[in-house]
């Protein structure tokens, strides 16, 4: 379903290009202080933004157990055949410490001006599901590959040695949700959708029809959340708007509410996000990492 079948807790980090000395020690923070994995986004249209997958092999490069992962890879900008190898390749120099996180969309415009053929939506999502089938294809050794698709084509291509990375998917509407049950290893709703959103509870089982009439457990498939919000130490009046939506509270508040999602829900993973540009502090990050996730692993593990 995961890693390992645990549940995962990550911090997303930094992507500016004045950010790189915060990327790295924060990258290098969370490896020593035990969290599982750290993330990049992929925009390779903003020249203020690091290359996701540049800065990717020197986070890699900088830690010893962490893994790292795309969230997400923007897949027009990144042909399936050459990401299958820089995926591989990533994997086979970290020793596995890499998932790819890839999904159908991404600013349209923004990715127009690479000089990229736009797509309708439905063609990116069937771009989409060749992709993951390509990527898995060109790894894990075996045969040449011969793969002919509307999309991507590769005429006896031999696929590397090393097995392909986890695959998770950024997927909202029905089309990509059900590409998600077919094909992905993890699941990430958009829009920073929770366990206790009607989005997360309208899309999971699309995914798990999906998933069943291709054959699949549905529970191999896993539900990582993006979570983001304030982190204090005294406790909030409010954890969540009036819509709903999370938006943090004291250690306290976030163990409780991330240990209900673990139970409950079935969350197989946390990332802990910031908005595009902001540094994370040494207060928010310490308290994430040395005292959210500590306690939250503990709790799961007594029920």
């Amino acid at each position: 379903m995961t890693l390992d079948d645990r549940v995962l807790f990550g911090l997303g980090l930094e992507t500016g290009v004045d950010q790189v000395s915060e990327i790295l020690a924060h990258a290098r923070l969370a490896d020593d202080a035990g969290l599982d994995l750290v993330s990049l986004s992929d925009h390779p249209y903003f020249a203020e933004r690091i290359d996701a997958y540049a800065a990717l092999g020197f986070v890699l490069g900088a830690t010893r157990n962490i893994t790292a992962a795309t969230i997400m890879t923007n897949l027009l900008s990144r042909p399936a055949p050459v990401l299958a190898r820089t995926a591989t390749g990533l994997s086979t120099i970290s020793r596995g410490r890499f998932v790819l996180g890839i999904g159908a969309g991404g600013l349209e415009e923004e990715i127009a001006a690479l000089g990229i053929l736009r797509l309708p939506p439905a063609a990116r999502v069937r771009a989409l599901e060749e992709a993951i089938i390509v990527v898995r294809a060109l790894s894990g050794g075996g045969d040449p590959v011969t793969f002919d698709g509307e999309f991507y084509q590769v005429t006896e291509l031999t696929p590397a040695a090393a097995p392909a990375p986890p695959i998770w998917v950024g997927a909202l509407g029905p089309k990509t949700l059900a590409v998600t049950g077919r094909h992905a290893d993890g699941w990430m709703p958009g829009m920073l959708a929770d366990w206790r959103s009607t989005r997360v509870a309208e899309s999971r089982p699309i995914i798990d029809e999906a998933a069943a009439a291709a054959g699949r457990d549905p529970a191999e498939i896993a539900t990582i959340y993006n979570v983001s919000g304030r982190l204090t130490r005294d406790p909030l009046a409010k954890t969540r708007d009036d819509e709903g939506r999370w938006m943090g509270g004291s250690v306290a508040q976030w163990v409780e509410e991330l240990t209900y999602a673990v139970l409950e829900y079935g969350a197989a993973a946390f990332v802990y996000l910031l908005r595009p540009g902001d540094i994370i502090s040494d207060t928010t990050l310490n308290l994430w990492a040395y005292e959210v996730v500590p306690a939250v692993r503990e709790a799961i593990t007594k029920r």
